[in-house]
């Protein structure tokens, strides 16, 4: 069965990025965190708690449908992947995407799209991200 990200136990969360970083190395083969699929912020400070902002897996998602290259696909489970080839970098599904998700890589041109590899997950000490079943996609947007 497919699964998607979710953060859940964010409480936890310490800011130290882990999940950034493996989502940057491991996804993107890059160690800046500006090339992570995830974005974990504060909500006041280095006192202030986490919060994770990441791809919902919608399951009618909005980026994709504003993409005019057709360069975002379904994906099986709520989501979408990227099809690197069709992508004229116009950043449609950027700003688009209700919540923020769809961060953009400069150097490349293209956006950068969570796929629900769980990566990022594998990666945080605290368990604060998890990956969830699903079987078609998140019931809002």
């Amino acid at each position: 069965m497919p699964r998607i990200l979710q953060p859940r136990e964010m409480r936890k969360c310490l800011g130290c990025f882990s999940c950034m970083n493996a989502c940057a190395v491991i996804n993107h083969k890059n160690h800046s965190l500006i090339k992570s699929a995830i974005r974990v912020k504060t909500t006041g400070g280095m006192e202030g708690s986490f919060i994770a902002i990441v791809c919902l897996g919608c399951k009618d998602p909005a980026c994709m449908e504003k993409c005019p290259g057709h360069a975002l696909e379904k994906r099986t489970g709520g989501g979408v992947l990227l099809k690197e080839e069709k992508c004229i970098g116009c950043r449609k599904c950027e700003a688009s995407c209700i919540v923020h998700a769809v961060n953009f890589d400069e150097e490349r041109k293209k956006p950068i799209i969570c796929h629900h590899c769980g990566v990022c997950a594998r990666f945080c000490p605290h368990e604060c991200l998890l990956m969830i079943e699903t079987k078609d996609g998140a019931e809002h947007a």
